[in-house]
């Protein structure tokens, strides 16, 4: 069964790098700007049919939400298993990219729209995937995907059924795995974050699960100065995540 997707970015990056999986493209039929005029080029070129449609339906499909007057039916990414995840993570470290390949595991996330949200931001970070556990958390439905405004599209989720064990093969693959808890005894901002990485993010409320914990090869906290105890997974996620881009593209080598 195919998924509605729409907005500009989405549409375009769903086109460019995995048009396969599009099956049509919808604009609205009062949009004949440039980058409109874009979107129907990379679908002419992809060969995926281009429709028209009123206003009224883009209302009666999504509602308020930021549209931008172009979806598109896509055929859902299928969620990866854990030997997949540990086969991306090794082609890209032999590729020897200059990025170094990172994925973000959430370890027991209960909101669809925290999961959405660290989807979104996962994909805005390059990050290789997202994990999450089989049981005890949120899985994919359609109030992630409308939430993660078509990164669940690109960025895979890998769904695994024991996550300290995935977490050690992990390990043996090559990345370090970074604990976020807000006890840790270092800054995030003062922590080598640019090499291969799984960052581990905590359940609302609860935090990294004790097995987590152990497992991780060092814990990171984001500094505060407020009186709030805890940020949103969600808030959290996307800070440490754009701390470890923001750290690969100035170009930081792990010692």
């Amino acid at each position: 069964m195919s998924e509605k997707v729409y907005g500009l970015h989405a549409v375009r990056a769903l086109l460019t790098r995995h048009a396969e999986r599009v099956q049509s493209v919808t604009v609205a039929e009062q949009r004949t700007d440039p980058r409109m005029a874009e979107i129907q080029q990379l679908a002419a070129a992809a060969g995926k049919p281009v429709k028209r449609a009123a206003p009224a339906v883009f209302k009666q499909l999504f509602g308020e939400a930021v549209h931008q007057g172009v979806f598109v039916d896509v055929l859902p990414l299928t969620p990866w298993r854990e030997e997949e995840l540990i086969a991306g993570i090794t082609r890209a470290l032999e590729a020897g990219d200059a990025q170094p390949p990172f994925v973000l595991v959430l370890d027991g996330v209960q909101d669809p729209h925290n999961l959405g949200a660290c989807l979104r931001t996962a994909d805005a970070c390059g990050a290789l995937a997202v994990v999450i556990p089989k049981d005890r958390a949120v899985q994919m439905n359609a109030t992630v995907r409308k939430v993660a405004a078509g990164a669940a599209e690109t960025t895979p989720v890998a769904v695994v059924t024991n996550l300290a064990r995935t977490l050690r093969l992990l390990k043996e693959a090559g990345l370090w795995i970074v604990g976020a808890a807000a006890e840790a005894p270092k800054l995030a901002h003062e922590t080598d974050l640019s090499g291969p990485i799984a960052l581990v993010m905590g359940a609302e409320g609860s935090g990294l699960r004790q097995l987590t914990r152990e497992t991780c090869d060092l814990t990171v906290r984001l500094p505060q100065q407020g009186s709030v105890e805890s940020l949103n997974v969600s808030v959290a996620s996307g800070m440490l995540l754009y701390e470890a881009l923001r750290q690969r593209l100035a170009g930081k080598k792990r010692p």
